[in-house]
Formats: structure tokens, C-alpha cells, sequence
């Protein structure tokens, strides 16, 4: 994949496997120091399609380890504010990313000058949201996977955890197949998709009560 990822480039492309590739560099950066403070190091121009999606999958692995560290017991009642306050954060982020990605396909569609079929359907879901779970079916796979090869759980727990890996591998080429089909679909004709905003209204100080109120 180049480091623009250009429009030309993804009429010949593979495109599910060249999403999971730049999900796997991101993941593979980020567990080389394991830390949630970490600064990004994309390898892709910021704007282009590899650069969006390398940057949506580092704001999902950030937030997964956040995930794991507020499930904690034993952590004080301000680091649980503050990494909630950052998942919250990190939530928005992550939904202004989808978006962006989204904006990206409409204009690579637009591009293609797409004589829509009278009778072609549409998805229930834009491109990006259906990246979103593809980014997110990669962590759990690269975590699942960590959990089988543990030296210190027993064989057990090891197996339990092959087995939802093997589950996961499954779901990750019907995600794939969906993910290529509904391109192919898009661009022939048959299918269509619409871009619905996420309207979050607590994140908005002129829309939560809680916000506004106590200004």
C-alpha cells in the first residue's frame, strides 16, 4: 500500500486486507512500549486513507488499554476519573475519525461518477462504521491471541481462548468478504450508503443539561 492509498490505487486494491495491514502496523507500534501516553507514529501521510485509518485504530488501542485499566480495583478514585474522563475523550475521538474516513469514501465515490441502479439498496451501515468494527475485531484478535500463548494460565484457560480466537479469525474473513462486496456493490450500482452524523448531545455544552446549567 502506498502512503496515499489514491483513488486510481483503489480500483485495482484489495481492500479489507489492506485495512487490516494498517491496523496491524498501528497495533504492532503501539506494543512496542505498551503505553497509553505514547505519541503516534504513523508511517502514512496524515489525509490520506492509510493515514485515517492508522490514526482510528491508534485512538482504539489507546482506549482499549484504558478499558483494562478502569476495571481495576485497586486504583485511586482519581486515576479512575481521569482515565474515564480520557475514554470519554477518547470516544469522541474516535467517532470524529469514523466520520472523516466516511467523508473520504463519499468523495472517493463521487469521484467514480456512479450511475445508481433504479432499484439499488441501501446499507444499513457508511463504510467507516463498518471500518470501525474491523479495527476493533483486530485488537480483539491480537489480544485473544496474547491470552494463548500465556506461560503462567492453565491449559484450560489456553484452550478456552483458542477457541474464541478460532471464532474470531472466522468473523474477521466474513467481515473482510462484507467489507468487499459492499465496495464492489457501491461502485457498480447496486448498493448505496448514507452518511447519518453521530449527534452526541452529552458531549455538547449547549445541548446536555448537565453542561449548560451549571455554567
Amino acid at each position: 500500500m502506498s502512503n496515499t492509498l489514491s483513488f486510481e490505487d483503489l480500483q485495482t486494491t484489495l481492500f479489507a486486507n489492506d485495512l487490516y495491514k494498517v491496523f496491524g502496523e498501528s497495533i504492532a507500534q503501539y506494543h512496542q512500549k505498551d503505553d497509553i501516553n505514547a505519541t503516534i507514529q504513523s508511517p502514512y501521510v496524515p489525509k490520506s486513507l492509510s493515514g485515517l485509518l492508522y490514526q482510528k485504530n491508534w485512538i482504539d488501542t489507546v482506549q482499549w488499554h484504558l478499558e483494562d485499566i478502569i476495571r481495576r480495583t485497586d486504583i485511586s478514585n482519581e486515576l479512575f476519573i481521569e482515565t474515564k474522563r480520557r475514554i470519554d475523550q477518547s470516544n469522541q475521538e474516535r467517532t470524529d475519525m469514523v466520520e472523516q474516513i466516511d467523508d473520504w469514501f463519499m468523495a472517493y465515490f463521487d469521484a467514480q461518477n456512479i450511475t445508481q441502479e433504479p432499484n439499488a439498496k441501501i446499507n444499513s451501515e457508511s463504510i467507516a462504521w463498518l471500518i470501525d468494527r474491523m479495527s476493533i475485531l483486530t485488537l480483539k484478535i491480537y489480544h485473544m491471541k496474547e491470552q494463548t500463548e500465556r506461560t503462567d494460565a492453565d491449559q484450560a484457560h489456553i484452550q478456552k481462548c483458542q477457541t474464541k480466537l478460532d471464532i474470531l479469525l472466522v468473523q474477521k474473513q466474513d467481515l473482510a468478504t462484507a467489507f468487499d462486496e459492499l465496495i464492489h456493490d457501491v461502485k457498480a450500482g447496486i448498493r448505496y450508503v448514507k452518511v447519518y452524523r453521530q449527534i452526541k448531545m452529552y458531549n455538547d455544552q449547549s445541548l446536555n443539561p448537565q453542561l449548560y446549567q451549571n455554567k
